[in-house]
């Protein structure tokens, strides 16, 4: 039976790129692998045809001969550069070209380190909690971190001094052994040096083994000014060690901030509510509010109502991001007097009744009420 192009196979044109033939024979082999067809017949002979195609027309020298002289340029038994099964490598190689780029496994068969594998540390965070003002000004710091560290006794090794790691037998050094499963080729950790490589036969005593050793590490943070709630810095290389020599992992600060007992933080503005007394409210003036950088007094009018907020400008905080700071809004709360003695009761009812007298000039607000009651009901 003859053979299709391989061209066509793959769904690709002659002139296709590298990358547009690997993505095709990705989507394919996807299709038609046999772990997703069990029993199909049909299935496992596509696989094994867009495999062969991919492996043909991602080889240059294959390529160049097949679009010479078509499928007698690779027919092995016609002196071509091989086909299916041929020199590329078997079905293990395309195994991992297909999973290794899809699941983050390296680079197959063709790609893969003739050494143990090296992981790089796991990342630590760090929950570091300070005060608002400490946020808006910044300030330098130090923290102590629990992590591992390389062992001082075996430098890491994990073997006892005057002794050394042997050569694991049952992978060769690799860290990795290769399972046959029928027509399946899978890599997997060694379940004896477990990636490692070697064997400890006489461990070290401090670390028993390990290569590191669990200690407290003390590291200076610089807050920046304007940090907010839930951002992070970034201690690169502080993190836990990694394995095999692979690079350490990093530190990360996570900022949380407590609360505070005037202000209220909105992004880089503050919210503050400012009590006031009955007659300031009524007959206005100069008031006092805090900010983070020290008093501040202005001025209100007379006729404040309860609610009104009152903005000043760039009395908030400066963000990290920012290039001026944000605002300050002041909530007016118009406190109700308490615990009024007999001679404050028989003079506030006195100011009721001047004011009633007065008519709805003295209260705009409550004139408004009524009148949308009446509206309501009308």
């Amino acid at each position: 039976m003859a053979k299709r192009d391989f061209y066509e196979t793959l769904g690709v044109a002659k002139n296709a790129s590298e990358e547009e033939i690997k993505k095709s024979y990705r989507k394919l082999a996807m299709k038609y692998h046999p772990d997703r067809n069990p029993d199909s017949k049909e299935s496992e002979e596509k696989f094994k045809e867009v495999k062969e195609a991919y492996e043909m027309l991602t080889n240059p020298e294959k390529r160049e001969a097949y679009d010479r002289y078509g499928h007698a340029g690779v027919d092995p038994n016609m002196g071509g550069g091989g086909g299916f099964g041929g020199g590329a490598g078997g079905f293990g190689d395309a195994f991992g070209d297909i999973f290794g780029d899809i699941f983050g496994g390296g680079g197959g068969g063709r790609g893969r380190s003739a050494g143990p594998q090296v992981y790089r540390g796991a990342d630590l965070r760090y929950n570091l909690e300070i005060t608002l003002e400490q946020a808006a000004h910044g300030f330098d710091t130090t923290i102590r971190v629990p992590s591992w560290d390389k062992c001082d006794t075996c430098h890491g090794s994990g073997a006892k001094p005057g002794t050394a790691p042997t050569t694991c037998g049952t992978c060769g050094g690799h860290g990795q052994v290769r399972m046959q499963q029928g027509f399946f080729s899978i890599q997997q950790t060694c379940p004896k040096c477990h990636g490692t490589g070697k064997i400890i036969t006489d461990p070290c005593s401090p670390c028993g083994g390990a290569g590191r050793i669990k200690r407290n590490k003390t590291l200076e943070v610089k807050i920046p000014v304007g940090i907010d709630n839930g951002m992070r810095i970034r201690s690169s290389g502080n993190g836990e060690p990694g394995t095999n020599g692979g690079p350490s992992g990093d530190l990360y600060v996570e900022i949380h901030i407590k609360p505070h007992s005037v202000f209220q933080r909105e992004g880089d503005d503050l919210h503050c509510e400012m009590p006031i007394s009955f007659a300031k409210a009524a007959l206005g003036g100069d008031i006092e509010v805090p900010t983070l950088s020290g008093k501040v007094s202005f001025t209100i009018p007379e006729g404040t109502q309860s609610g009104k907020t009152f903005r000043l400008k760039g009395k908030g905080i400066k963000g990290v991001r920012s290039g001026y700071a944000g605002d300050l809004f002041c909530h007016v709360a118009v406190e109700t007097p308490v615990k009024l003695t007999d001679k404050q009761k028989d003079m506030l009812r006195d100011f009721e009744k001047l004011t009633t007298e007065g008519g709805s000039k003295h209260s705009p607000q409550s004139k408004t009420w009524k009148d949308k009651v009446k509206d309501f009901f009308e």
